[in-house]
């Protein structure tokens, strides 16, 4: 965080702890709880609400571990297809497992996995021995019969209780997985079935972030959630029973407000009474918004991630990863909030302009002239563009930690001996077309510098200070400099250009 909150996380967490207890006890202290969003590193949360604690959740649910078992909850389809969680890189199926290795550092044990709408997929098979063999339990459920619309087959032996039930014996069941779909829902109302039939009045709850429910629709922050999902087609809108049930607005989403009536039959038939719940609302327990302390600069940080989000499915369009259509609804939020990228984020002009200087340097060049630029704390724009012997992110990232440590610009970071070695080991051993360093290489490189390079050294011990920095570059980064971004924290945006013509990038 560069600025000062506009979220305070302790508030939040005795607020939202509050909550979820008070639901506890109103199910006779048998809860099953689906986690919206982000368990773990929330970073969407984080940059539209600027103090907000990335694992803030899990401060949380340690909090209520002893009184909590974890179930983690992955879709078959997504593992059969390899889908990848963006910010960081990694299959969903590999995200589930640093998941449970992140929950073990804190000290939370998870229950078990749940493979869901499991259909004898080869990768969902290879998985769950894959868990199996390293002593986690692993479970799969398959696809509820009936479901959607025939409530009487779905709460049925032939629908939920086709599933076998789990044994989480704690009053609390946090029910958690990657991404939307995992299937999170049908396992809580399947240990619902089950919990019924053995005589055990439990119930259900979700644990939301987004959209926050007592912010207006239109709120950026709000918008901004919209622009995460645009690829999946989620919406907001005002929940249409909470108005009615009780002549109050409240924020939803598409999704939760066209399940509910099914939602509330399956509960009514399940329990064999009325539902209090009266809008996917009510079954929301979401605080978030009452820790907002400065509503301005949330308004301007969600802002922001909009510009991001622009930027980044302009990008997954010309890979391919992402549709028109999808691109045309963010660029509506950025027109409807009269946002300009050039104006409000400075170090995309500047990138720019670092490339045109260097293909102006190298007049005659016909090669692919990339720029990067950075937006220190205090302000400062830094630049870098891409030569034979750097890439534009690795030289971005090298001239700012010289700036932060005053190290002068005529010193060197990386002398020829070292460049020159990884030169040989990438042309001569590895036979490697390009020998420019990428972000990644580049680290490796400035960290062999420092241990006889004082200067290299006070670099490095600088890099620290580019987290949460705001940087742009005019072209794709390549899988080393975008991996070497993500570690180092920068919030990175680029144009939707190709480094290079070469259509497979190592």
């Amino acid at each position: 965080m560069n600025g000062p909150p506009a979220f305070d996380n302790e508030k939040y967490i005795g607020e939202q702890t509050a909550e979820i207890l008070e639901r506890v006890a109103r199910f006779q202290n048998k809860l099953y709880l689906e986690f919206g969003g982000k368990l773990l590193y929330d970073y969407h949360a984080a940059r539209v609400l600027p103090g907000y604690d990335p694992n803030v959740k899990m401060r949380l649910l340690r909090e209520l571990k002893d009184q909590a078992d974890v179930l983690l909850c992955i879709y078959a389809g997504d593992i059969e297809r390899k889908k990848i969680r963006a910010d960081f890189g990694i299959t969903y199926d590999a995200d589930a497992m640093k998941l449970i290795d992140d929950l073990r550092s804190w000290d939370i044990p998870v229950l078990g996995v749940v493979i869901t709408r499991f259909d004898d997929q080869p990768a969902a098979i290879q998985f769950r021995n894959k868990l199996e063999r390293r002593g986690i339990s692993v479970f799969t459920h398959r696809f509820t019969k009936g479901y959607p619309t025939d409530v009487e087959i779905i709460v049925s032996d032939e629908g939920y209780g086709a599933n076998a039930r789990i044994p989480a014996d704690k009053p609390l069941v946090i029910v958690t997985g990657p991404g939307p779909g995992s299937g999170k829902m049908a396992t809580c109302l399947s240990q619902l079935y089950h919990d019924y039939k053995g005589g055990i009045k439990s119930g259900y709850a979700k644990f939301e972030t987004f959209p926050i429910w007592n912010l207006p629709l239109t709120h950026p922050v709000n918008v901004a959630y919209e622009a995460a999902t645009a690829d999946i087609r989620d919406f907001n809108l005002i929940d249409p029973f909470h108005l009615e049930a009780y002549g109050e607005a409240a924020v939803n989403y598409n999704r939760d407000v066209e399940v509910f009536p099914v939602l509330r039959r399956i509960l009514e038939k399940i329990t064999g009474e009325t539902s209090f719940y009266r809008s996917p609302t009510d079954m929301g327990v979401n605080r978030a918004g009452f820790a907002i302390v400065n509503d301005a600069i949330a308004r301007e940080a969600a802002e922001m991630e909009i510009i991001r989000r622009y930027f980044r499915y302009r990008c997954e369009y010309v890979m391919g990863f992402a549709e028109r259509e999808t691109v045309q609804r963010v660029e509506l939020f950025m027109k409807d909030f009269g946002l300009s990228p050039e104006e409000r984020r400075p170090v995309v002009v500047s990138a720019r302009n670092a490339a045109r200087e260097a293909q102006e340097r190298e007049k005659g060049d016909a090669g692919i002239f990339c720029g990067a630029a950075l937006e220190l704390r205090d302000g400062a724009l830094i630049t870098g563009s891409n030569s034979p012997l750097l890439h534009a992110a690795s030289s971005m990232v090298i001239h700012a930690i010289k700036h932060l440590a005053g190290v002068p610009d005529k010193i060197k970071l990386l002398p020829p001996h070292i460049t020159g070695s990884i030169k040989a080991l990438k042309t001569d051993i590895l036979k490697e077309k390009s020998v420019s360093l990428d972000l990644e290489e580049s680290l490796i490189a400035l960290s062999i510098s420092a241990a006889t390079n004082p200067a290299a050294q006070l670099a490095l011990e600088r890099l620290q200070e580019l987290k949460n920095c705001e940087a742009h570059m005019t072209h794709i980064p390549t899988p080393g400099d975008e991996a070497g971004l993500r570690r180092l924290g920068i919030n990175m945006t680029t144009d939707p250009f190709f480094a290079t013509k070469d259509l497979f990038i190592a």
